[in-house]
């Protein structure tokens, strides 16, 4: 009897669907929310509180401390790397504090690439995720330029037109590049994605997963960073489709693998997992808002006088997601983690 045929999805049809078009489809639901609400462009075009929770509190900040469940609160992950998991945070708090003492603005702008750099390489580590799925050997190159240019390009644009109406942390955050840059670029975009889809077709839409991905990272930064001038636009753009399937891949992994279970029971441990994550988010919002921010208090109550504190409290507030940004390109590498599967083989 012949083995069977790999499986060409990540986790199933109707989670890697739901997972990558699903979380797209909800950005575009809600840039028709923002239209409606005139969020998309002029003075108005601020993230509204609402927004805010919704996107960035509770997928942004909480798909972050999902990688409790990848890493720390995994015996077995925990044994294999003891000493690298202990590492990373004590030198990411070391080198965060250096970098505050070298200056606030040194500290925002090397977080913020080190935030673009994770957000690329995660697009593009799904791609190759469904590429070793298939077992496929050709066109790596033209994927990987599709679904790097699909991230690079409109990162470019915007560099290329500071200032906008919204940055990755902060403004000034990010280092201003000639216009001609984005100029030079554009066709280049334009020609590999072409040739991406044409090969696709061509071959049939073999890998209906990675295509949706690109398809879909594509759409959402070119929308939100290119087309309009938005923080809204750009904030449900952004988040959604990086946190979204994020949360997925953490579940699947934990606890959608191996035995059959009963769904009530993947629907009260996928709640409680979104409840953790959830409060812990909560949790770092409100102490950053407290100690540094102080702009929502009607959420989060009255702020703390910490000025004195804050080459501290700003590292050591920002340690979870320094964290989540080293380690995630680290344990979810197929090379090193040879027990690493999820749907089929």
């Amino acid at each position: 009897m012949g083995a069977a045929a790999p499986s060409r999805w990540l986790f199933s049809p109707a989670a890697d669907l739901l997972a990558f078009g699903g979380s797209a489809a909800l950005s575009f639901a809600l840039l028709a929310v923002g239209w409606r609400l005139g969020l998309l462009d002029g003075d108005k075009a601020d993230t509204p509180e609402w927004a805010w929770v919704a996107a960035v509190l509770l997928v942004d900040v909480a798909h972050v401390w999902s990688t409790l469940f990848r890493v720390y609160l995994d015996p077995a992950e925990f044994r294999r790397r003891p000493g690298t998991y202990l590492l990373v945070p004590a030198a990411g708090l070391v080198g965060g504090v250096a970098l505050y003492d070298a200056g606030p603005a040194v500290f925002w702008r090397c977080l913020a690439y080190l935030a673009v750099f994770h957000f690329v390489r995660q697009q593009y580590g799904w791609v190759m995720l469904y590429r070793a799925k298939l077992g496929e050997r050709t066109w790596r190159g033209l994927d990987a330029a599709a679904i790097y240019l699909a991230t690079v390009y409109p990162l470019v644009y915007w560099h290329a037109h500071l200032p906008r109406r919204f940055a990755w942390f902060l403004r000034g955050d990010f280092a201003e590049l000639p216009a001609v840059c984005a100029e030079v670029l554009e066709p280049v975009y334009w020609l590999t994605l072409a040739a991406y889809f044409a090969r696709s077709a061509w071959g049939g839409f073999a890998n209906p997963g990675k295509d949706v991905v690109v398809l879909t990272t594509a759409a959402c930064w070119y929308v939100g960073v290119v087309w309009f001038d938005s923080d809204y636009a750009f904030t449900v753009t952004n988040v959604v489709i990086h946190g979204v399937p994020y949360f997925v891949l953490v579940y699947w992994y934990r606890w959608g693998r191996g035995e059959s279970r009963p769904r009530g029971w993947h629907l009260r441990t996928a709640a409680a997992f979104v409840a953790v994550v959830w409060v812990l988010a909560f949790a770092e919002e409100l102490l950053w808002d407290r100690l540094v921010w102080h702009d929502r208090d009607w959420l989060f109550g009255d702020g703390w006088d910490a000025r004195q504190w804050r080459w501290l409290a700003v590292p050591l507030l920002a340690l979870p997601q320094l964290t989540h940004y080293l380690l995630d390109g680290l344990v979810w590498r197929r090379r090193g983690n040879p027990g690493f599967t999820l749907a089929g083989r």
